[in-house]
């Protein structure tokens, strides 16, 4: 295996640290980050060529240090963190602007802020892996604020991918998980029903470790196909 470098966002629990944990097992040294530095640590105790650096992926110094962190040839940045915003999900008539700012802020500037960083970094075929919902693309009540800014994304991502052909750019959507993102979008509902987010996992490393070329994807179709 080569020696592979790549920076996680929002990797304290959830899709973040599933996929952490499987690249580390495939020997890949990461750097990872999340709001929450003891709940972060706790995470990746264990977890061989992994580096947690807690922060705010919206504060440009965050962003700042977590490339520093790197120190050398990037080939993966996995976009992974991103907010919710209020909840109970206001309908837009009555959502509060400043919040949707903070959605956009986090979901939309920030990963677009940290892509900019990295791709001086980023070595031939390099991956960025920008995560998305099917809430991009259908029109659930309720979810005006949090879909139109994964649409927002997923738009960077493939404008990016065109004028970066030597790169590979995914939006990749990892279907409903049982997170407490998705817990906190359904308070007081059962999600037990709802898939790990191991179960996602698959269908990621389809993208990062093959040569699929740069768009949108489903992670389970690919995880799927790859069966």
């Amino acid at each position: 295996m080569p020696d592979l470098q790549g920076i996680i966002t929002g990797a304290s629990r959830g899709l973040g640290l599933a996929l952490a944990t499987a690249l580390s097992e495939r020997g890949w040294r990461l750097i990872v980050d999340a709001r929450d530095g003891e709940a972060l640590e706790r995470a990746i105790a264990g977890l061989p060529g992994v580096v947690g650096l807690a922060g705010d992926v919206a504060d440009p110094e965050h962003r700042r240090r977590l490339v520093e962190a790197a120190a050398g040839p990037i080939d993966l940045l996995v976009n992974n963190a991103s907010t919710l915003g209020p909840t109970p999900l206001p309908e837009l008539v009555s959502y509060p602007l400043e919040e949707l700012r903070r959605v956009f802020e986090l979901n939309v500037l920030a990963p677009l802020a940290l892509s900019q960083l990295v791709l001086p970094h980023l070595t031939d075929g390099a991956r960025i892996v920008n995560v998305t919902s099917d809430a991009a693309v259908e029109a659930y009540e309720t979810w005006g604020g949090y879909g139109s800014s994964k649409a927002a994304l997923a738009q960077i991502s493939a404008v990016l991918a065109a004028e970066h052909p030597r790169l590979r750019v995914y939006a990749v959507d990892p279907g409903d998980m049982r997170t407490q993102m998705q817990q906190d979008a359904f308070s007081g509902e059962d999600i037990s029903d709802r898939p790990l987010p191991e179960e996602s996992v698959p269908g990621f490393l389809a993208l990062i470790e093959g040569d699929e070329l740069s768009g949108s994807y489903r992670a389970r179709d690919l995880a799927s196909a790859s069966a």
